[in-house]
Formats: structure tokens, C-alpha cells, sequence
């Protein structure tokens, strides 16, 4: 019995170190049993003390069974986008806690909290590598406490007895309601924001904060759990009928996630090859049916990126490309549009442009790629990288596809490489621009004069 147990043990110890969530980074695996800690101890704290009362369990009962069916129902999109896309989920489950916290006491909201994220790992996070149980337990306790203070406030001024009261809400109650949003938003932001900080190399602080479209739909859908609010606490069925906008909201949110992955690049974030040929296509037709239509092409290629991969590696590699991407969204004019076409090769997209515009643009990015720097990921930089580039611009070109554009332009691209890189040309060999600088400052990477034709 007792070489049993001890091998018991041993099987016990070995699952226990095999969690993932000791790869965090020492900080972070802090700060994440820490959060999970201080919830478990305030959850409980409250809890005892205001167990709830029958119409509160009920409200309850009816938002975490809404809860249940709004994940059952959208779990299929959520299937399709987890098996191809790279995107967040998106659960929305915010809203039914949010209704929640308006109405009822410490335990009832914690147990809620609870169910429905249980609910939503069992449908969702089982079969997702990239969501191991450390993030749900932590997504748990951050919402228990975004909950909690939410709780907090509408019991110290007591707008939850006002809410579940048949009279009319005064401004000041509307005032205290956009006041528990912002707790509610506030809280949650800064404990996710922390721990992406702690484990996500960001340039900037506010990056943790997420972009304007997860805020805007953050604070979506917490209006609309105060409607939910309103009508659990009167007439629960009512509550039930939000199912449906929340499931629509739901699917119209994830196929937008599945369309744009399935028009973007997952590496550098820009249009990718076959998005970029359409929108392309578009354009030219366009100028096609007007009398003075123009459309120009560009094609870029990093000059001697083989040798950054060769060096630095294909981490390093990548983050060049996507600080290229950057500066290529950051240097084209308003309506432009870039694509990558694979390796280090990217297009733009330039509509109704003429001989002069394109150049300056062309040269704009060649002469800001000199100061591109990226860190090698050992503190070191990769700079002194240039870029190549060919124009065609229809219809000075005397093509009317956009393959034979991009050919016209490939062509370009070639005679730039060959006559020294780091140099911009159009697609009209009498037009090949002489004067343009064919020098560039040194790469600080290998290169012998046998190389120019590998990039």
C-alpha cells in the first residue's frame, strides 16, 4: 500500500510541474497567483455575509442559463474561427456578469462568475492548446473582482435596490450607472494590461490596453448588460429575449474576425497576396472606364534580407518585416493600399496617381528604410537595410491586367537590383531614372559583389 501511494505521488508531483502556467515569466507567474489569491480570499470574504435572497437566486438562475445558451449557440463560429484564425476570442460573457453585478450580492455574482466561465472552457478552452486552465482560473478572478467592485458601488449607493425597484431611474442613478461601467472597464483593463506588460514585449504602455475596437466593444456590451439588468429584475423572461442580439453581435463579430484573417497576412498584418490582387483588379478597372484613370503599381524588395535571416535569424527576420510593414502603411498616401507577396516582396496599391507622385512616394519609403533600426533579439541592431523598388503605371504601361502591371513592374524591381539596389525605377527602360543615387550606406551584414543577384 505504501509503494502505492508514494507512486501516486510522484504521478501527482509530475502533472503538478507539467502546468503550463510555470512558464510564465517569474513576474508574471507572481502577479498571476497573487490576482488569483486576492480573489479567492475577497470572494469568499463577501461571500458569507450577504448569502442572497430567493428572487436574487432566480435573476441568477436566469442569467447564467441565458449565459449557457448564448455560448452553446455561437460555439459552432467560435469552432470555425479557432480552427482558422489567429484572432482573440471573443466571448462577450461580460454581459451577462455585468447584469449581474448590478443586481445582486457578493456570492450569487462569484458563483455566477464562475459557471459561466467553467461553462465557456469546457465548450472552448479544452480543446484550445493556446488557452491552458492557468488562463481561465485567472480570467475567473479577474472578473470576480471587476465584478465585485461593481457590487461594491452600486450597494454603497444604493442603486442595486433602486434598479430592482418599479420606480423611475433619476439622472443621478444614470450617472452612477456609467460610473459602475467605468469600474467595471477600468478594473478589468488593468489587470489584463499588467499581465501583458509582464509578458509581452510592447514599445509602448498603452498597447496593453487593447485597441479602439476591443474598448468600443468592451464597452458595448456593457450597456447592454445594464438593459439586461432592467429586465431580469422585472420580468426575468425578458432578460431570456437578449440571447438573440447577444448571439448575433457574437457571430457578426467573429466572421468579421474570419474575414479579415482570411485578407490579411498573419506575419506582417497587411493585405495579403490574393486580397491585394482583388482590391487591385478593382482599382484598375476603375481607371479604365474614366477618361484620365491612372493607376500605378510598386513592387519592393529588401535588399540582402537572405543575409539578415542568415545572421540574426528568422525571429529577427520577422521582426524586420513587420517593422517594414509599418513603415510602408506609414509612408503611402491616404487610400493606397499595401500587400505582402511572400519572403521580404511587398506591393502597393497607388490609385490614380501620375509619374511625379509615385516617385516621391517611392522615394519617401527608400529613404526612410535608412533609419530603420530593429533589435536582433540580443540587444544588438539590425540596420543600414535598404529596399529596392519598381514602378508601372497604367496606362503609361502598355498593359491593361494587373499581372502584366506587376510584370511590368517586377521588371523594374530586377533592373534595380542589378544596377546596384537601393534605387528606385519604372517599368519604361527610357525612363530608368540615371540620376537617382545607385550608392547606399554600408549594410552591416556580409555581402560580396557576387551577391547582387541573390537580392
Amino acid at each position: 500500500m505504501g509503494d502505492v501511494a508514494a507512486h501516486r505521488r510522484r504521478g501527482l508531483i509530475a502533472i503538478v510541474r507539467g502546468w503550463k502556467v510555470w512558464g510564465l515569466p517569474p513576474r508574471a507567474l507572481g502577479y498571476v497567483l497573487t490576482i488569483d489569491a486576492v480573489a479567492l480570499v475577497i470572494a469568499v470574504w463577501t461571500a458569507v455575509r450577504e448569502p442572497g435572497t430567493r428572487d436574487q437566486w432566480l435573476v441568477t438562475a436566469v442569467l447564467a442559463a441565458s449565459a449557457g445558451v448564448h455560448l452553446h449557440l455561437s460555439n459552432a463560429v467560435e469552432r470555425i474561427r479557432r480552427d482558422h484564425s489567429h484572432t482573440p476570442h471573443v466571448d462577450l460573457c461580460g454581459i451577462w456578469t455585468f447584469a449581474g453585478a448590478l443586481l445582486l450580492p457578493p456570492l450569487p455574482v462569484t458563483l455566477l462568475v464562475i459557471g459561466i466561465y467553467v461553462h465557456r472552457w469546457w465548450l472552448v478552452g479544452r480543446w484550445d492548446a493556446g488557452r491552458p486552465p492557468h488562463r481561465t482560473v485567472f480570467t475567473i478572478a479577474m472578473m470576480t473582482l471587476a465584478a465585485l467592485a461593481v457590487v461594491w458601488l452600486v450597494n454603497a449607493t444604493g442603486l442595486s435596490d433602486r434598479l430592482a425597484g418599479q420606480e423611475p431611474l433619476s439622472w443621478v442613478d444614470g450617472l452612477l450607472v456609467v460610473a459602475a461601467i467605468g469600474v467595471e472597464w477600468t478594473v478589468n483593463t488593468l489587470l489584463v494590461g499588467v499581465v501583458i506588460l509582464l509578458t509581452a514585449r510592447l514599445k509602448r504602455v498603452w498597447e496593453a490596453i487593447g485597441s479602439g475596437a476591443d474598448n468600443l466593444l468592451e464597452a458595448g456590451q456593457l450597456v447592454l448588460g445594464v438593459f439586461v439588468a432592467l429586465a431580469a429584475v422585472r420580468q426575468p423572461w425578458l432578460a431570456v429575449l437578449m440571447i438573440v442580439p447577444v448571439v448575433a453581435l457574437h457571430r457578426t463579430v467573429l466572421l468579421h474576425q474570419l474575414q479579415l484573417a482570411a485578407r490579411t497576412d498573419d506575419k506582417t498584418g497587411l493585405l495579403n497576396a490574393t486580397a491585394w490582387h482583388q482590391q487591385a483588379k478593382a482599382e484598375l478597372l476603375r481607371a479604365r472606364q474614366e477618361p484620365d484613370g491612372s493607376v500605378g503599381l510598386f513592387m519592393l524588395d529588401l535588399d540582402l534580407f537572405s543575409e539578415v535571416n542568415n545572421r540574426y535569424g528568422h525571429l529577427a527576420g520577422d521582426a524586420v518585416l513587420r517593422r517594414v510593414a509599418h513603415l510602408l502603411t506609414t509612408s503611402i498616401r491616404r487610400g493606397d493600399a499595401v500587400g505582402r507577396f511572400g519572403g521580404e516582396e511587398f506591393a502597393v496599391l497607388l490609385p490614380g496617381v501620375d509619374q511625379a507622385e509615385a516617385l516621391a512616394v517611392a522615394e519617401r519609403i527608400r529613404r526612410r528604410m535608412h533609419q530603420v533600426q530593429v533589435t536582433d533579439g540580443d540587444g544588438g541592431l539590425i540596420e543600414g537595410l535598404t529596399v529596392s523598388i519598381g514602378i508601372a503605371i497604367y496606362p503609361e504601361v502598355a498593359e491593361d491586367t494587373v499581372d502584366g502591371l506587376l510584370s511590368a513592374a517586377d521588371s523594374a524591381l530586377y533592373a534595380a537590383k542589378h544596377n546596384g539596389r537601393d534605387q528606385v525605377r519604372f517599368a519604361d527602360e527610357e525612363r530608368a531614372l540615371p540620376w537617382l543615387p545607385t550608392t547606399r550606406r554600408p549594410l552591416k551584414l556580409d555581402e560580396t559583389p557576387d551577391s547582387v543577384d541573390q537580392g
